[in-house]
């Protein structure tokens, strides 16, 4: 079920809790849709981690890390984020507001080519493209390949969009 459907009720019997101490924690439906986010990875502590050893080799880190964040606990609440956005132009924006200031913005402020912004866009509709193809959909032979593999097949594209000198 995605946000559209989710009440603090619902939630808070999901978590065997009180819906008093969702509304403390979280104040609303959309604060936990915030904190699932959040929680799934903070783009703060793993983005230097995979930008430090450059721009060679980015795209398959970059694919590789976001397929293993998927594989892990963490994708389901990732897969209830991606739900959601498809039917509620709120969560829509929560997440577009979320990954465009915690994750375009810090990608970008890496990239020395011109136009950082649309690229790491383009990288990213890639990322969400395939998440959605491989974990909502269940695009077969996709959604059962081997992490690396994808890994490897997407690499060189997301590459392509943070080091190609072609003019715009």
């Amino acid at each position: 079920m995605g946000c559209e459907g989710s009440t603090i009720r619902g939630i808070a019997s999901a978590a065997g809790v009180d819906p008093a101490l969702v509304r403390h924690y979280f104040r609303s439906k959309d604060g936990v849709f915030r904190a699932a986010m959040v929680l799934a990875f903070d783009p703060a502590a793993v983005l230097p981690d995979l930008l430090a050893p450059g721009l060679d080799g980015l795209g398959e880190r970059l694919a590789g890390f976001f397929l293993e964040t998927w594989e892990s606990p963490r994708g389901e609440s990732m897969l209830g984020v991606l739900r959601s956005v498809v039917n509620n132009p709120e969560a829509a924006a929560l997440l577009r507001a979320f990954v465009s200031r915690e994750v375009l913005a810090r990608l970008a402020a890496a990239l020395e080519v011109d136009q950082p912004e649309l690229r790491a866009a383009l990288a990213a509709s890639q990322l969400i493209g395939v998440a959605f193809a491989r974990y909502v959909v269940g695009l077969e032979p996709l959604a059962s390949a081997p992490v690396a593999d994808v890994a490897r097949w997407i690499g060189p594209t997301l590459r392509r969009y943070f080091t190609d000198r072609t003019p715009a």
